[in-house]
């Protein structure tokens, strides 16, 4: 390609709205274009480019394991999100709306029913098993708050397949498949990534891994060892069981007098006794479907902090809000004073599994200015789940050495969906023995259009970005300092030329611009290798740069081809 004749709008100026390098530096060299700052984009033809190549990755490493592509409606009837439950379960990031015939549809944000309903209408014997479907197609998630450009768009390119099997066992071979799927695809593209544990979220199920790419920027904080490969994300992570060296509060189970003392700090001032001892409850009002709601209590050491999405999910809920003193009062419990002991009737309480064999316990009385000291929980009848969030230096569940923090951006995720889908929407087949059985599943998604931004946030400098080999727009630019110099020119067409020739994807920059300016344009746009073509010439000598470090050689004219061939 010819730089004259390309579609790429560079500029100097940092979009308003724009924090993160790949938002910055994708608009500002002409990637994308913001479609009136509401978190949609255009693809510029450097970002069509971009995007088809790491679409051509995922799609050459599914199709060598016997995935098959289809492309799905991306409006999609809503009675087949009625039928699954998730149409007023997902929330408001589901975009509904009605045709001129008044029927209900939405923008499809995942594609479990869609594809569902196809396998449902044409898979009916155990001999068309087992089965994996996917397709790279538009997604639309109406988020509250697009920011960060690609990493959190409205409407995204996304890769979701699915698998259809007869039994739980082959789901998991191929659900361990595609995992080894995954790290190829990412290790093609030149991501250092983590396959880590996670929760399942709206898409139900279990067995559910993302693939984290690090970066410093990711919204999403992972817990990770050093020591051995456990990862999971912060939702799901989980740790060995924590002890305590404080020695423990020695009292008869009673009611004790504790004016003013409705936090964790002052209980553990007030009573001399570590945190560890004692009893951290936490009101939430948990939201069900249907506008259904109630509050629950979570219990758990005073060490320990509250995981919310695991307390959502041990009360099978849709989301949990703050309740406001006015709600705890009328539901009968005393603000700062609380425990799960003395919950008013109805009120459901769930305990931490640190709890079950807990003792020396101290927790509110659920009376103003009253704790109940000398708690005993061994072998209570009570619900238990586990609630705590991981901190830094808690010991790994695998190894026992500490836990640190990272950040990573999720570009891919994995679910062990089991019959969640097929058996609402009647997915079934006919087994060995004639008898109908409703097909297990595995979901399987990677965000193809958010890897670009992820491939930038790590892969970039102060002057632009540095795309990895699989991802790159071209594989060489060819810059002709001065295009009046007719020996430059000549030498950059035929190097532009033999590239060609060769089938290498080439961009040969014969602008009548200053030479600061394309310098300042490649380094912006980010293509691994250029041969810079200026005054040296006349020595007998070009410059090969590689753009990652900005790394500069000088090369004799007779040196270049045998070393372009050599690297292409």
């Amino acid at each position: 390609m010819r730089f004259s004749r390309l579609l790429v709008p560079t500029t100097k100026e940092t979009p308003n709205d724009a924090t993160l390098a790949s938002h910055i530096y994708l608009i500002r060299g002409g990637f994308i274009q913001s479609v009136g700052g509401s978190g949609l984009y255009n693809f510029l033809p450097l970002g069509k480019k971009v995007l088809d190549k790491v679409r051509a990755v995922v799609k050459e490493e599914l199709d060598k394991v016997g995935c098959q592509e289809v492309a799905l409606s991306f409006v999609t009837p809503a009675s087949l999100w009625e039928e699954s439950g998730r149409f007023e379960k997902y929330g408001k990031e589901l975009l509904r709306f009605k045709d001129r015939k008044n029927n209900d549809f939405i923008l499809g944000p995942t594609h479990e029913e869609m594809m569902v309903n196809m396998v449902r209408q044409t898979v009916k014997s155990y001999k068309q098993l087992p089965l994996n479907l996917y397709q790279i197609n538009l997604k639309f998630r109406d988020e509250i708050r697009p920011r960060f450009g690609l990493m959190r768009g409205r409407e995204f390119l996304m890769k979701d397949g699915y698998s259809f099997h007869a039994s739980q066992e082959d789901m998991e071979r191929e659900f361990n498949l595609m995992e080894e799927t995954y790290k190829k695809i990412f290790t093609r593209l030149g991501l250092e990534f983590r396959v880590v544990a996670a929760d399942s979220g709206a898409i139900g199920g279990s067995g559910s891994k993302e693939f984290m790419v690090l970066a410093d920027s990711g919204e999403d904080t992972i817990v990770v060892c050093d020591n051995c490969d456990y990862g999971a994300n912060i939702e799901a992570a989980i740790r060995q069981e924590k002890v305590c060296e404080a020695e423990a509060p020695e009292a008869v189970f009673s009611k004790f007098h504790t004016p003013d003392t409705k936090t964790i700090e002052a209980l553990s001032t007030f009573f001399h006794v570590d945190p560890y001892y004692l009893v951290k409850t936490v009101a939430k009002k948990a939201l069900y479907d249907e506008g259904k709601s109630e509050t629950v209590l979570f219990a758990l050491r005073g060490s320990d902090e509250l995981q919310e999405v695991k307390a959502c999910n041990a009360v099978g809920a849709n989301d949990l809000i703050e309740v406001t003193e006015e709600e705890l009062s009328e539901a009968g419990l005393v603000a700062g004073y609380m425990g799960p002991t003395t919950a008013p009737e109805g009120i459901k309480v769930v305990y931490d599994n640190n709890m079950k064999n807990a003792s020396s316990m101290i927790c509110g009385a659920n009376e103003e200015d009253y704790h109940l000291i000398g708690n005993d929980f061994k072998g209570i009848d009570a619900a238990y789940a586990d609630l705590v969030a991981v901190q830094e230096n808690d010991l790994c569940s695998c190894c026992g050495e500490p836990l640190r923090y990272t950040k990573g951006i999720e570009a891919g995720h994995i679910f062990q969906l089991g019959t969640q889908y097929s058996k609402p929407l009647g997915a079934n087949f006919l087994d060995e023995n004639g008898k109908a059985q409703p097909m297990v599943m595995g979901t399987y998604g990677i965000g193809v259009s958010r890897l670009l931004a992820a491939i930038i946030e790590q892969n970039h400098d102060d002057k632009g970005c540095i795309w990895t080999k699989a991802s790159a727009p071209f594989d060489l630019q060819i810059l002709v300092s001065n295009i009046k110099d007719e020996a430059q020119l000549a030498l950059g067409e035929k190097l532009y030329a033999s590239m060609l020739e060769k089938g290498v994807d080439v961009l040969l920059d014969e602008r009548k611009d200053r030479f600061g300016a394309k310098m300042k344009d490649y380094e912006l746009l980010g293509v691994p290798y250029a041969v810079v073509i200026g005054k040296k010439l006349a020595d007998g000598l070009v410059e090969f740069v590689t753009r990652d470090g900005m790394v500069k050689e000088e090369i004799s004219i007779d040196a270049i081809s045998p070393l372009l061939n050599e690297k292409f």
